[in-house]
C-alpha cells in the first residue's frame, strides 16, 4: 500500500525529498537498500523531468475539460440520441466530480480519476462501434480523449509513486534489526 496525500494537498514533483548527497570516500551510486527508490527522486526532482510532469498534468486538466465539452455538446447539440437533447447529457456531471482535484492536482483523485475515466473510454468504444451518423467520430473522439487522459495521469503519478515506494522500503529497512 502507498502513502497518498490528505484529499486538501496537492504535490508538485519539486516537492519531493532530494536524495542524501555522498560523501567523499563513498560511491557516487545510491545505496542498495533504496536504489530505485533514491534514483527516481534524484530524477523527479530534475529540471526536465519536472518540465515533463507539469506538461503531463496539463494534458490531464485539458483532456477532462475538453470531455466534459464533449460529453454536453454531443448530447444537448451535436448528435443527441433524441432530438431536442438527450438525458445522457448528465453523464458530464460524473466527470464533474474529479474537476476540483485534477485542477489542484491532488494525487489522490489523480488516482481514482484514472480508474474512473476508463467507464467513458468503454463507452466511447461501444458507441463508436453500434451507433450510426455523426455520433461515431464524437464516440472515437470521447475514446481518444478518455486514453489520453488516462495515460496522461499514469504517466504523472509515476514518481509520486517510486518515491512512496522507496520511501516505505526505507522506513522497513529502518525497522529492521542490524
Amino acid at each position: 500500500m502507498t502513502a497518498t496525500p490528505p484529499e486538501s494537498e496537492s504535490i508538485d514533483p519539486r516537492d519531493l525529498p532530494a536524495p542524501q548527497q555522498a560523501t567523499s570516500g563513498t560511491s557516487k551510486t545510491p545505496h542498495a537498500s533504496g536504489s530505485a527508490g533514491a534514483a527516481t527522486a534524484a530524477a523527479s526532482t530534475a529540471p526536465g523531468v519536472a518540465d515533463a510532469s507539469s506538461t503531463l498534468r496539463r494534458i490531464s486538466i485539458a483532456s477532462l475539460l475538453a470531455l466534459i465539452a464533449l460529453s454536453v455538446a454531443w448530447e444537448l447539440w451535436l448528435a443527441p440520441l433524441r432530438p431536442g437533447g438527450s438525458w445522457l447529457v448528465l453523464k458530464a456531471l460524473l466527470l464533474l466530480l474529479p474537476l476540483r482535484g485534477v485542477l489542484r492536482g491532488n494525487l489522490y483523485t489523480l488516482q481514482w480519476s484514472s480508474m474512473f475515466i476508463l467507464l467513458f473510454l468503454a463507452e466511447g468504444v461501444v458507441r463508436g462501434m453500434t451507433d450510426t451518423g455523426p455520433s461515431v467520430l464524437l464516440a472515437w473522439i470521447e475514446t481518444a480523449l478518455s486514453a489520453v487522459f488516462f495515460f496522461a495521469t499514469v504517466f504523472y503519478l509515476r514518481p509520486f509513486k517510486r518515491a512512496a515506494k522507496a520511501r516505505g522500503q526505507q522506513a522497513t529497512a529502518a525497522r529492521q534489526p542490524q
